[in-house]
């Protein structure tokens, strides 16, 4: 733990000393939130009604969830960035935790993640997002639901990490790492109700981890316009989502930490 803290603490510095990489991270879920707010606001229907506040309420839940995910691809390009530097073997022939340098990757990730979230937030605020409008006072679920995400983003870098050591450059890890995401945040129930999809994509949407903390985090922030579907995922969507999440960490964090000792050798 301490050896993590310690590469947390210095990619944390990097990111300091580089401010445009929290600028251009801050700038397209931004855009993401502004585009399909005022473009599809009026024209995508939500349970019976093509009401733009609905469709606010609706969308949002989808877009943290997506800017949480598409972290990956700058987890993925900036560990690609180290192996491509010979970072590895200065970490190498010091005295600490061999996974000690992934997982301080990733705890720093998950410190500009929340800040994007925060970001985010306000922005979503701005343009009429209302949370727990059903029940103002309930702040603690509103909590839980940026945890839960924070918590997806954090697996979800995870799998960046194992794609950032299987390939030879930055740009390859980038590519690699939004492949993959698209049709994961697409396929799913972040930006449409999945009950208008044909069944056999309809059930893929449902049983997709990206759509469980969607659904989860709608719940939680007091949106009346979560699925109906009757999926085990999207009717215990909470524990669907803390189950995809923590196993998906277990995954790719042992995957990952035997690449990385492989890429030592």
């Amino acid at each position: 733990m301490s050896d993590s803290l310690v590469i947390a603490r210095r990619n944390l510095i990097r990111m300091r000393r580089i401010p445009e990489m929290i600028l251009f991270g801050l700038i397209q879920p931004v855009m993401f939130v502004i585009l399909f707010t005022y473009v599809f606001g009026g024209s995508m229907k939500i349970g019976n009604t093509t009401d733009p506040a609905v469709y606010k309420n609706f969308l949002m839940a989808g877009i943290f969830a997506q800017t949480v995910t598409f972290a990956t691809a700058g987890a993925g390009a900036g560990i690609a960035d180290d192996m491509h530097k010979g970072l590895i073997d200065r970490f190498r022939s010091l005295p600490m935790a061999r996974g000690a340098v992934l997982t301080g990757r990733t705890v720093a990730d998950l410190v500009q993640t929340a800040l994007t979230l925060l970001v985010l937030a306000i922005v979503a605020l701005l343009v009429g997002w209302r949370p727990g409008y059903e029940d103002p006072t309930n702040f603690a679920k509103i909590l839980g639901g940026f945890g839960l995400l924070l918590l997806l983003g954090y697996a979800f870098t995870w799998i960046g990490a194992l794609i950032g050591l299987s390939v030879r450059t930055p740009e390859a890890a980038t590519s690699g790492g939004l492949i993959w995401l698209f049709p994961v945040t697409f396929i799913s129930s972040a930006f449409v109700d999945t009950s208008q999809m044909t069944p056999w994509l309809r059930h893929v949407a449902d049983w997709n981890p990206f759509s469980a903390t969607v659904q989860a985090c709608r719940r939680l922030f007091g949106d009346p316009g979560v699925s109906q579907s009757g999926a085990w995922p999207m009717q215990h969507a909470v524990w669907a989502s803390l189950i995809y999440s923590l196993l998906i960490i277990a995954v790719f964090r042992t995957l990952a930490v035997r690449k990385y000792r492989r890429a030592e050798g």
